[in-house]
């Protein structure tokens, strides 16, 4: 029945990413004539560069120039030939050396994303499973995308919760042959480690457990010959472990190499690794570089570079310990994480450094949740302590600045990455000529008030709330149990800016994924009903449907009314801890709203369409009928009239237990039918409230012809405001499909809201196609969402994509 737009997370990438290149942060150009590594320069000005991931400064060294230089005159630009046939003759040479800094065979790739997508098919077995950590790098999610194809289970966990992954190892191990975790050794963004030590213990207690580790950033700065962070903690590898590392970045070259002690495998890889065999090899200037970069890790060159390394990121970390600067992990990785949270504040930030005469990179989502943006910050051997010190008051200066710009506070830093620091004054809210009253009951709100701004939509006018109230406390089910916030933001003269009211309570986390996702989830719940659920702060409730949020725009104070109301939202997430922060249901198209919220850390997502029907200009069925297009009415005779004399309608205020009782098994068909809708059903006391409350009533579909078999229900309300709302539907669909009974309720649902004479009918969401055909006007509606990180979003894509 409901045919819905879903959410492809790539999306939603593109549209973070365009407002992060429209504030000035993200795709920059590098100008000048030459680079040294220390200054790079952007838009006419030099600024100090704590942006590379080249940690030793190595891609500036003379030798590996000159490598480069003397391999191009040598032998060309580029070797335009499959190493399959025959490798360039620099290529042994750069093998060799690389095998002696990991002591174990390797194969050189163009690039680790390139690498990756030629493993990790290759080694992964059709009876094997995968298992990934959440923060692991885009490239090596992407390289296993494919092997659902072949039907390999893949799992996703937490960053680095063991506990986790050995449920999921528990979970495969008597499905798979092997089982493959796959993590960073190094992680790009905060730069924290992977729990080496600990994953070599459960490989040891699980022989199905294969570990693959990209170590690409972890590569030179750390290690014996600058062989990574991972082998420095290894020392050897083991026959179960496949490593990848770089010979980009801190190595100054260009290109991957997988380390794999595993000869079978090695010997697969190396015979027909995917695009490894038919792609063209790395250039000649590129190996000439990596191997003059390779003799320096083979010296003892390499430990005094670390050990300059060392020393810049030992004096940084002793700079930031003087400030309240909110780093996010504390390591001696050459990568520092300062937290923003919104990104509105990290692009100013960054802004107001790059005019400082400093460059940084932001962290922004898919890398890290949207409300953690923040400044991502890298320390090399080109960088002198007197930038370094330099950028750490330039941080200390222009950061609370930043905070005053975007209307946001160090306190409200630190509860986005879930920090509470004591240290950390409790912040004053800001002086406003606003005022904002929150109350936990409807009750205490001036019900003509709120009739007129929120309640003038569905069913939630003011009487329906309070009924709301009563039905969805002290239930037996989590799920039937949500607590309820009301906001109204006002001004001086008692003018009301904004009204809405949220709810807390258990939502199904694939509520609006693809019904395949859903269907997937729906028979793990069969055991365990909980699976993939999480508590969600939502505007609105999971059972109600519209414009939640009464927002006047004419207003100046618009955007101030809103901050505030955002303020007091982070108050009550501390309060609950929900996983999942929701504003719905808004137009797409309202772009000073969507671009507010983008700043503020929403991410916005499609909703199913809406559809209103207030088209009541007619007085009899041909005057409906040409309200209507050519094909509809053809729709309408051939569905809908056709089956006139077969129908008894019946509207009931009231009806028997035993009659509402078949209702409510209707209202559950039709539950489990609609999955691309997917939510927890709702509690029978609903139906019993409805069955005695004046504002709700019953048009009741029989079958004449099939003894008086009820067929569907059109459970309505009638809203203070002379809207008509069809709340929930109920439907056998023995017979829906042979009588439309859908498109019979609807069409008998706007025969009986002119009968009552209503303004309009708000029908809700989904089933868009279903309700233009009957005459209502379908309208576009979004979401904006924060999540406390992006765990759930990013397993439940995995999911829709299997």
């Amino acid at each position: 029945m409901a045919k819905i737009k879903h959410n492809n997370l790539l999306d939603t990438v593109i549209e973070v990413m365009t407002n992060a290149k429209a504030s000035g942060a993200l795709h920059l150009y590098a100008e000048g004539e030459s680079f040294n590594g220390r200054q790079i320069q952007i838009k006419g000005n030099k600024l100090f560069h704590f942006g590379t991931t080249g940690y030793l400064g190595l891609a500036q060294d003379a030798r590996l120039k000159a490598g480069a230089i003397k391999a191009i005159e040598a032998y060309g630009t580029q070797f335009p030939l499959s190493k399959s046939y025959v490798s360039h003759p620099l290529y042994a040479e750069l093998e060799s050396l690389m095998y002696d800094i990991y002591e174990s065979p390797v194969v050189i790739t163009k690039n680790s994303t390139l690498g990756h997508l030629g493993v990790i098919p290759t080694v992964v077995g059709d009876n094997d499973g995968v298992i990934l950590d959440h923060q692991v790098h885009w490239s090596v999610q992407s390289a296993v995308n494919p092997l659902k194809l072949r039907s390999v289970p893949v799992e996703m966990i937490r960053h680095n919760n063991l506990q986790m992954l050995e449920d999921k190892i528990k979970k495969l191990q008597s499905k798979c042959d092997k089982i493959w975790y796959m993590a960073d050794g190094m992680y790009s963004m905060y730069g924290d480690y992977a729990p080496i030590k600990e994953l070599m213990l459960l490989s040891d207690q699980y022989p199905q457990l294969h570990i693959y580790f990209d170590d690409v950033h972890g590569m030179s700065w750390k290690g014996k010959h600058g062989s990574g962070y991972v082998m420095s903690v290894l020392k050897k590898l083991p026959d179960r472990t496949i490593l990848f590392g770089t010979l980009s970045k801190t190595f100054g070259a260009s290109g991957a190499v997988m380390v794999c002690n595993d000869k079978k495998i090695h010997q697969r890889i190396k015979n027909f690794g995917g695009p490894l065999t038919f792609s063209v090899q790395l250039e000649p200037g590129s190996v000439g570089a990596a191997i003059a970069s390779a003799k320096i890790h083979l010296s003892d060159e390499i430990y005094s570079m670390q050990e300059e390394l060392l020393d810049r990121i030992t004096y940084f970390n002793e700079c930031l310990q003087q400030t309240d600067l909110p780093l996010i992990t504390n390591n001696d990785s050459p990568v520092f994480y300062i937290g923003a949270g919104m990104p509105e504040t990290g692009f100013n930030l960054v802004n107001r450094l790059i005019k400082a005469g400093y460059y940084v990179n932001t962290g922004i989502f898919p890398a890290v949740p949207v409300k953690n943006t923040g400044l991502r910050i890298t320390i090399s051997r080109n960088n002198e302590k007197e930038e370094i010190k330099g950028l750490v008051e330039a941080i200390a200066e222009n950061f609370p600045k930043s905070l005053a710009d975007t209307h946001t506070t160090l306190e409200r830093v630190h509860f986005a990455f879930g920090k509470i620091d004591k240290k950390v004054a409790v912040s004053q809210i800001p002086k406003t000529s606003l005022s904002l009253e929150y109350y936990d009951t409807i009750e205490k709100v001036a019900p003509e008030l709120w009739n007129k701004t929120v309640g003038s939509h569905g069913f939630y006018d003011w009487t329906g709330l309070l009924s709301l109230e009563h039905v969805f406390k002290s239930n037996d089910l989590p799920e039937h149990n949500y607590k309820f916030f009301y906001y109204l933001v006002k001004d001086e003269q008692d003018k009301c800016i904004l009204a809405t009211f949220f709810s807390f309570g258990l939502w199904k986390e694939d509520m609006l994924a693809p019904r395949s996702v859903s269907e997937k989830l729906e028979k793990e719940r069969s055991n365990n009903p909980y699976f993939h659920t999480t508590t969600c702060l939502c505007m609105g409730s999971m059972i109600t449907e519209g414009e939640h949020l009464y927002l006047c725009q004419e207003d100046s104070n618009w955007q101030e009314a809103l901050n505030m109301l955002l303020a007091q939202l982070e108050i009550l997430e501390k309060k609950l801890h929900p996983q999942y922060l929701i504003l719905r249901d808004f137009e797409p198209d309202n772009e000073p709203v969507k671009t507010f919220l983008h700043n503020k850390g929403f991410v916005r997502v499609a909703m199913p369409e809406a559809a209103i029907y207030s088209a009541f200009d007619w007085e009899d069925q041909k005057g409906y009928l040409n309200t209507l297009s050519k094909s509809s009415r053809k729709h309408f005779r051939k569905d809908i009239e056709a089956f006139k004399d077969t129908l008894q309608i019946q509207v009931q205020q009231k009806i028997s237990e035993i009659e509402l009782e078949k209702c409510y098994d209707l209202y559950v068909a039709v539950k489990k039918n609609n999955l691309g809708l997917n939510t927890f059903s709702y509690p029978f006391s609903l139906f019993q409230h409805m069955n005695v409350s004046s504002q709700w009533e019953f048009i009741l579909l029989y079958l004449k012809e099939k003894n008086m078999q009820l067929a569907g229900v059109m459970f309505c309300y009638k809203n203070a405001n002379n809207i008509y709302a069809p709340a929930v539907v109920g439907m056998d669909y023995e017979f829906s499909r042979e009588y439309n009974v859908y498109r019979q309720l609807l069409y008998q649902t706007i025969l009986r809201a002119k009968e009552l004479g209503n303004s309009r009918i708000d029908f809700g969401l989904t089933a868009g196609f279903e309700k233009r055909k009957v005459g209502a006007t379908v309208i576009p509606r979004c979401a904006y969402f924060q999540t406390r990180d992006n765990f759930a979003m990013e397993a439940l894509d995995w999911l829709r994509n299997d």
